[in-house]
């Protein structure tokens, strides 16, 4: 009996001997975990642009020789309007975020031809055909403001706008009139002139980033150029007609753009995180 005592007196003692050295040993602190720095995002700075593209003009031509006919004249226009052309243009713009840039763009649109023909009944008084010759080239200045709508393979479609100025000059204007069955005809040329009205821009398009630094655009363009018109009128002598200068009125063009982008200090975009590392 007094051994069994015993032994249970030595387990108790061992025991609280357990719990006091455990009490005095320092708790270790919980295993660390490192991370890695998150990614630099891959927009925001500065880009140069540079374009090429098609032009297609529409204008409405218009005279006070049209205000001027009698009540009963039918008029009608044949084959009026303008050739396609080309436009060159060049840029600098800042992206603010992923969504949100803007540029300012400047570009010549190269000389387009226009054609038409008038034909004119008078009750009474017979008929009159008139043939027109003219055309034009100008130079569009705009700041544009454009959202990108979201990323897919590469491929980013985008809209936006633009407000600025359009300097039109317009080539010499010819008109040569025919009368019924050849009888006779009448010629006059009215001279150039230079305009520059308030324009403005939508655009929609798709960018393919091809790296971090280089972008491809193709876009859609309609731009509103105003009116533009010529001086004088003038016989082939240098008589003065009288007759009011033709106008384009309501000039606009259904552009097709092809377009590169450069930024400018743009840092490619790190490696993905590596997995967490346990210290401890």
């Amino acid at each position: 009996m007094r051994s069994v005592k015993s032994l249970v007196a030595a387990a108790a003692a061992s025991m609280l001997s357990t719990a006091a050295f455990a009490a005095d040993m320092p708790i270790m602190p919980p295993p660390q975990m490192a991370y890695a720095p998150p990614p630099v995002q891959d927009f925001g700075g500065w880009y140069l642009r540079g374009d090429i593209g098609m032009t297609n003009t529409q204008a409405k031509l218009h005279s006070n020789l049209y205000d001027t006919l009698p009540a009963n004249t039918a008029f009608n226009q044949y084959g009026t309007g303008f050739d396609g052309g080309m436009l060159y243009g060049v840029g600098v713009g800042y992206q603010f975020n992923s969504w949100f840039r803007a540029d300012i763009t400047g570009e010549y649109r190269s000389k387009v031809s226009f054609n038409g023909t008038d034909f004119f009944t008078f009750n009474p008084g017979g008929s009159l055909g008139d043939t027109y010759h003219g055309g034009y080239q100008s130079w569009v200045g705009l700041v544009n403001v454009y959202a990108d709508l979201g990323t897919w393979w590469c491929l980013t479609p985008f809209i936006g706008a633009g407000v600025g100025a359009a300097t039109i000059k317009t080539s010499a204007f010819s008109d040569v009139a025919t009368f019924p069955g050849g009888v006779g005809s009448s010629s006059y040329i009215a001279d150039g002139a230079t305009k520059t009205n308030f324009a403005w821009a939508l655009h929609a398009g798709v960018a393919y980033k091809v790296n971090q630094n280089f972008t491809v655009e193709l876009a859609y363009r309609y731009l509103d150029m105003g009116t533009a018109g010529h001086g004088q009128g003038h016989f082939f002598d240098g008589t003065p007609t009288g007759i009011s200068t033709f106008q384009y009125r309501d000039m606009t063009s259904q552009d097709i753009k092809l377009g590169v982008r450069w930024n400018l200090g743009c840092c490619d975009v790190p490696p993905a995180p590596p997995p967490l590392i346990r210290k401890g």
